[in-house]
């Protein structure tokens, strides 16, 4: 007789205690042998605890580890894991301070902290300088009508263009019309040329170093630029995953006075704007580091006074 393991028999007690037929740890152990047999799309039908009682449970069809429904109690959910007892859990409680994070989550969870805590100077701490919500409704309503092609419509139009240059007719593509342009290079050297007419730039660039001295840039050529929040909605506007930038040089005849309107805006809030330009940012403490500090002061206080009230006698 072979010697079971203490997971072995863990999980014969598991289904005998389940009412399913348990033979030996061989059917105990079937749930490994299905796993083995999902990878290899190879699984054979009968290879089941049921097999000896003359069918198949249902239970080895959904696999053995999945965790039954929980049980409520007065105020307590207790949810019973496979091989394990009942376990009661409060109501309500966040256990989201218990979990493991994955690993990008807890760094921009520590940049957070470090860009609060320490003193930010004001070139970096301007990008928490955004443009309201309105206004950034406004200006994604205007750059979404000048979004570029995507490929499959350029795809679609070149193959239009070949079909008509073979039937003979005139195979000549009108002209392309204003658009964003995005990346980083490109929309440098846009306003270096002093081309683009207005700069979106995102406020969560990482690392912020790409993009940390293109406002400087944008206020030297005299040319509007604004911050906004999220580089991913930049970044579908253009059809990618994220833009650190954009820029506009043209628009339509019908969205000139929008444009001025958000040019108005964005010299008043950010290219006119010494105190965004000056202020430093960070420097506040954790809330345990400011009630330590203000029972020093009060302390410090009621030392104070206690001094004045002696030198009064």
């Amino acid at each position: 007789m072979r010697s079971a393991s203490l997971f072995t028999l863990l999980v014969s007690n598991y289904i005998a205690g389940d009412g399913v037929a348990a033979c030996g740890w061989r059917e105990a152990l079937c749930w490994r042998a299905l796993r083995a047999k999902r990878k290899s799309n190879a699984r054979r039908e009968g290879a089941c605890c049921g097999e000896r009682a003359g069918g198949r449970c249902g239970r080895c069809r959904r696999g053995l580890a999945k965790p039954r429904p929980p049980i409520t109690a007065a105020g307590v959910v207790l949810t019973r894991y496979p091989f394990f007892p009942a376990t009661p859990q409060p109501k309500g409680r966040d256990l989201s301070r218990f979990v493991k994070w994955p690993k990008y989550i807890r760094l921009q969870r520590q940049r957070k902290v470090i860009m609060t805590r320490l003193k930010v100077p004001p070139a970096i701490a301007q990008f928490a300088n955004t443009m309201d919500k309105n206004q950034a409704v406004e200006l994604m309503r205007l750059l979404t009508k000048y979004q570029p092609e995507t490929k499959a419509a350029k795809a679609e139009r070149l193959a239009a263009l070949a079909r008509a240059k073979a039937a003979g007719q005139d195979a000549t593509s009108p002209a392309p019309g204003p658009v964003l342009k995005f990346g980083l290079k490109h929309v440098t050297q846009l306003i270096e040329d002093k081309e683009a007419k207005l700069v979106v730039i995102a406020s969560d660039v990482n690392p912020i170093e790409l993009v940390v001295w293109l406002p400087a840039l944008c206020r030297k050529m005299d040319i509007p630029y604004c911050i906004v929040k999220n580089k991913s909605r930049l970044g579908a506007l253009v059809h990618q995953k994220n833009a650190t930038c954009l820029a506009l040089t043209a628009v339509n005849a019908e969205d000139e006075a929008t444009l001025r309107n958000l040019d108005e805006t964005c010299r008043a809030k950010f290219n006119d704007n010494k105190d965004v330009q000056r202020k430093w940012g960070g420097g506040i403490m954790g809330l345990k580091t400011q009630k330590r500090l203000e029972l020093r002061k009060i302390a410090l206080e009621k030392e104070l006074a206690k001094k004045m009230n002696a030198g009064r006698y």
